[in-house]
Protein backbone atom coordinates (compact mmCIF):
# COMPACT_ATOMS: atom_id res chain seq x y z
CA UNK A 1 0.00 0.00 0.00
CA UNK A 2 0.94 3.10 -0.83
CA UNK A 3 0.27 6.19 1.18
CA UNK A 4 0.36 9.38 -0.26
CA UNK A 5 -0.31 12.34 1.13
CA UNK A 6 -3.25 14.64 -0.11
CA UNK A 7 -1.11 17.75 -1.12
CA UNK A 8 -4.05 20.32 -1.70
CA UNK A 9 -4.28 22.12 1.45
CA UNK A 10 -7.90 23.10 0.61
CA UNK A 11 -9.32 19.61 0.70
CA UNK A 12 -7.83 18.50 3.72
CA UNK A 13 -8.48 21.32 5.78
CA UNK A 14 -12.21 21.21 5.03
CA UNK A 15 -12.03 17.13 5.74
CA UNK A 16 -10.25 17.92 8.62
CA UNK A 17 -12.63 20.37 10.05
CA UNK A 18 -15.77 18.32 9.40
CA UNK A 19 -13.94 15.08 11.27
CA UNK A 20 -12.72 17.68 13.99
CA UNK A 21 -16.45 19.16 13.53
CA UNK A 22 -18.17 15.77 13.97
CA UNK A 23 -15.89 14.62 16.95
CA UNK A 24 -16.64 18.06 18.87
CA UNK A 25 -19.91 18.37 18.15
CA UNK A 26 -20.59 14.88 19.32
CA UNK A 27 -18.60 14.24 22.26
CA UNK A 28 -18.24 18.24 23.72
CA UNK A 29 -22.52 18.63 22.28
CA UNK A 30 -23.82 15.72 24.93
CA UNK A 31 -21.28 16.87 27.35
CA UNK A 32 -22.04 20.25 26.81
CA UNK A 33 -25.99 18.93 26.60
CA UNK A 34 -25.64 17.21 29.63
CA UNK A 35 -23.42 20.43 31.76
CA UNK A 36 -26.23 22.86 30.56
CA UNK A 37 -28.84 20.64 32.07
CA UNK A 38 -27.10 20.08 35.45
CA UNK A 39 -27.17 23.82 35.17
CA UNK A 40 -30.87 24.51 34.43
CA UNK A 41 -31.55 21.61 37.04
CA UNK A 42 -29.49 23.75 39.40
CA UNK A 43 -31.17 26.99 38.60
CA UNK A 44 -34.90 25.49 39.03
CA UNK A 45 -34.48 24.25 42.50
CA UNK A 46 -32.58 27.36 43.32
CA UNK A 47 -35.41 29.15 41.74
CA UNK A 48 -37.80 26.66 44.36
CA UNK A 49 -36.37 27.35 47.40
CA UNK A 50 -36.03 31.10 46.58
CA UNK A 51 -40.04 30.65 45.71
CA UNK A 52 -40.40 28.90 49.10
CA UNK A 53 -38.24 31.24 51.23
CA UNK A 54 -40.15 34.16 49.55
CA UNK A 55 -43.33 32.38 50.78
CA UNK A 56 -41.73 31.96 54.20
CA UNK A 57 -40.94 35.60 54.21
CA UNK A 58 -43.98 36.95 53.16
CA UNK A 59 -46.18 34.79 56.48
CA UNK A 60 -43.36 36.09 58.84
CA UNK A 61 -44.70 39.72 57.10
CA UNK A 62 -48.31 38.92 58.05
CA UNK A 63 -47.50 37.79 61.37
CA UNK A 64 -45.36 40.23 62.25
CA UNK A 65 -47.97 42.90 60.96
CA UNK A 66 -51.05 41.16 63.08
CA UNK A 67 -48.34 41.03 66.07
CA UNK A 68 -47.80 44.78 65.51
CA UNK A 69 -51.56 45.50 65.18
CA UNK A 70 -52.27 43.85 68.72
CA UNK A 71 -49.03 45.06 70.01
CA UNK A 72 -50.59 48.58 69.40
CA UNK A 73 -53.83 47.88 70.27
CA UNK A 74 -52.33 46.41 73.70
CA UNK A 75 -50.36 50.35 74.21
CA UNK A 76 -53.41 51.97 73.44
CA UNK A 77 -55.42 49.82 75.79
CA UNK A 78 -52.72 50.56 78.59
CA UNK A 79 -53.10 54.44 77.26
CA UNK A 80 -56.73 54.90 78.01
CA UNK A 81 -56.12 52.58 81.18
CA UNK A 82 -53.27 54.69 82.46
CA UNK A 83 -55.64 58.27 81.88
CA UNK A 84 -58.42 56.40 83.82
CA UNK A 85 -55.50 55.35 86.73
CA UNK A 86 -53.98 59.06 86.45
CA UNK A 87 -57.79 60.64 86.65
CA UNK A 88 -58.76 57.99 89.44
CA UNK A 89 -55.95 58.72 91.59
CA UNK A 90 -56.43 62.30 91.15
CA UNK A 91 -59.96 62.10 92.41
CA UNK A 92 -59.15 60.39 95.04
CA UNK A 93 -55.85 62.47 96.15
CA UNK A 94 -58.35 66.18 95.75
CA UNK A 95 -60.99 64.01 98.09
CA UNK A 96 -58.07 63.03 100.90
CA UNK A 97 -56.67 66.23 100.85
CA UNK A 98 -60.44 68.20 101.33
CA UNK A 99 -61.03 65.23 103.85
CA UNK A 100 -57.61 65.91 105.64
CA UNK A 101 -58.62 69.76 105.14
CA UNK A 102 -61.58 69.17 106.86
CA UNK A 103 -59.91 67.37 109.72
CA UNK A 104 -57.30 70.16 110.19
CA UNK A 105 -60.39 72.98 110.18
CA UNK A 106 -62.48 70.65 113.24
CA UNK A 107 -59.26 70.40 114.96
CA UNK A 108 -58.19 73.81 114.62
CA UNK A 109 -61.87 74.65 116.08
CA UNK A 110 -61.44 72.21 118.93
CA UNK A 111 -57.99 73.88 119.67
CA UNK A 112 -59.53 77.04 119.81
CA UNK A 113 -62.37 76.20 122.16
CA UNK A 114 -59.50 74.42 124.74
CA UNK A 115 -57.41 77.27 124.57
CA UNK A 116 -60.88 79.31 125.42
CA UNK A 117 -61.52 76.93 127.89
CA UNK A 118 -58.54 77.02 129.68
CA UNK A 119 -58.02 80.28 129.11
CA UNK A 120 -61.17 81.18 130.82
CA UNK A 121 -60.69 78.95 133.61
CA UNK A 122 -57.50 80.32 134.37
CA UNK A 123 -59.68 84.12 134.37
CA UNK A 124 -61.94 82.65 136.50
CA UNK A 125 -59.27 80.63 138.82
CA UNK A 126 -57.21 84.45 139.27
CA UNK A 127 -60.90 86.56 139.80
CA UNK A 128 -61.23 84.21 142.08
CA UNK A 129 -58.11 83.97 144.08
CA UNK A 130 -58.34 87.83 143.78
CA UNK A 131 -61.49 88.14 145.33
CA UNK A 132 -60.78 85.54 147.80
CA UNK A 133 -57.99 87.72 148.35
CA UNK A 134 -59.52 91.17 148.88
CA UNK A 135 -62.25 89.48 150.99
CA UNK A 136 -59.72 87.91 153.53
CA UNK A 137 -57.80 91.14 153.14
CA UNK A 138 -61.31 92.85 154.36
CA UNK A 139 -61.97 90.17 156.93
CA UNK A 140 -58.90 90.95 158.18
CA UNK A 141 -59.14 94.44 158.81
CA UNK A 142 -62.75 94.06 160.26
CA UNK A 143 -62.59 91.15 162.49
CA UNK A 144 -62.40 92.24 165.82
CA UNK A 145 -64.44 90.58 168.67
CA UNK A 146 -67.81 91.86 167.84
CA UNK A 147 -68.00 90.90 164.29
CA UNK A 148 -66.16 87.81 165.06
CA UNK A 149 -69.33 87.12 167.55
CA UNK A 150 -72.35 87.99 165.16
CA UNK A 151 -70.81 85.36 162.76
CA UNK A 152 -71.17 82.77 165.14
CA UNK A 153 -73.88 84.04 166.20
CA UNK A 154 -75.19 83.40 162.72
CA UNK A 155 -74.24 79.69 161.52
CA UNK A 156 -75.49 79.09 165.23
CA UNK A 157 -78.97 79.89 163.86
CA UNK A 158 -78.54 78.42 160.40
CA UNK A 159 -77.80 74.86 162.28
CA UNK A 160 -80.61 75.08 164.24
CA UNK A 161 -82.63 75.89 161.43
CA UNK A 162 -81.81 72.49 159.70
CA UNK A 163 -82.49 70.82 163.29
CA UNK A 164 -78.60 70.05 164.51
Amino acid sequence: MDIQFNTNILETNIINLAVVIVVVISFVGDALRSLLENRQQLILANLSEADKRAKKAQEKLIEAKSQFEAAKLKSEEIAKQGIVTLNKDKDNSQIQTEEMIQRLDKLKKETLLSQQQKALKLLSKKVIQSSLTQVQEKLQKRIDSKFQTSINNFYIALLRNYGF
